[in-house]
């Protein structure tokens, strides 16, 4: 996911598009927050890891 919302944030900057830029920043943003709620070793939504 945080990848993901990289590479969207990247297309988003050099076609000029910014819903593009904005889908990128939520998915990284959530993509960190769940690599740090999973490092923590919270359950989230039942799974001990996210991947």
């Amino acid at each position: 996911m945080i990848i993901l919302g990289i590479i969207l944030i990247i297309i988003g900057l050099v076609a000029a598009i910014p819903i593009l830029e904005t889908i990128g920043v939520i998915l990284l943003v959530v993509g960190v927050i769940l690599a740090i709620l999973g490092g923590t070793g919270r359950a989230i939504g039942g799974r001990r890891h996210y991947w």
